[in-house]
């Protein structure tokens, strides 16, 4: 079995190429920079090296697969991100129809079921019709909000908050990518025949406020969780540098699911996995923030 695999550098992609490898698999490793990716892992894969904005690169790069993991890169530095998105996914259509290609594992966010309305959700949302469309084996993986972003938000941390446009007290999923990454290395090595969503949601739903008194515990900082409103939240993104449709496609993300929202996916036994936040941001933040507490 060939399994291809786009974003290997990311923090899903990555935890599947590595599993992949271990399980005996020598998965295609779909990269914009291949000499970013792990030198004990070169001997094992195969290397495409090119943009999945290009069409051509990846239609030659999934020739011969049986099975695609397909991630769309974020791409906020980009002019216009939530276009990007829809064009890789039309490359990635174009390119499972071309091939052949029998199986296809998407990844994709909570929120994506509301198809409109949601920012750069909208993107992914329509990457799951572009994708649905050709008429493979596509399996959807909705994901919850990822651990990992709080990477993002250390200056903060190191100023004692972290901000948010969410009420504090509003609970949702929140995920370790790695996690993400095991579920569909899982599926992947499985196989599965139809379509269909399926979500993971992690160990449990966090708010801000549970978010913010978990971090502050693993890092020894007290951090606490503070409101801003969607304007201010777009003026501090204006101001670090990002576009006009970066900004509105992130502010709108996170708007689109924050009121009068139910993920279509509950939490079951299927969508729920293991890692904590707390253990996550020991592991993680802790170590960023150590020689400063």
């Amino acid at each position: 079995m060939t399994i291809a695999v786009t974003t290997p550098t990311g923090n899903v992609g990555s935890r599947v190429a590595r599993l992949l490898v271990q399980a005996g698999e020598r998965p295609r490793l779909l990269v914009r920079d291949a000499a970013k990716l792990p030198a004990d892992l070169r001997p094992h894969v195969e290397v495409a090296e090119g943009d999945l904005l290009d069409e051509a690169f990846v239609t030659d790069a999934v020739r011969g697969v049986d099975a695609l993991f397909w991630a769309s890169p974020e791409s906020f530095g980009s002019p216009d991100p939530l276009a990007d998105m829809v064009r890789m996914g039309a490359n990635a259509a174009v390119a499972v129809r071309a091939a052949g290609v029998a199986r296809v594992l998407q990844i994709s966010s909570v929120g994506a079921e509301r198809r409109k309305g949601a920012g750069l959700i909208d993107g992914l949302a329509r990457n799951e019709r572009q994708l649905a469309e050709t008429g493979a084996d596509v399996l959807t993986l909705r994901c919850g909000y990822f651990f990992t972003n709080l990477v993002g938000m250390l200056d903060e941390m190191r100023a004692g908050s972290l901000t948010t446009t969410w009420p504090l007290d509003r609970r949702f999923a929140w995920v370790d990518p790695r996690d993400v990454g095991e579920v569909a290395a899982a599926r992947l090595l499985a196989g599965w025949s139809g379509s269909g969503v399926a979500a993971v949601h992690g160990p449990v739903d966090l708010s801000w406020g549970e978010v913010a008194a978990i971090v502050s515990a693993a890092t020894g900082r007290e951090i606490e969780a503070r409101t801003i409103t969607d304007g201010e939240l777009r003026d501090l993104l204006l101001s670090a540098g990002l576009s006009e449709a970066a900004v509105a496609g992130i502010v709108g993300m996170t708007a689109g699911v924050r009121d009068d929202f139910t993920p279509e996916q509950q939490r079951d036994a299927r969508t729920t996995t293991p890692t904590t936040l707390a253990s996550w941001a020991f592991g993680t933040l802790r170590p960023c923030l150590a020689d400063e507490v």
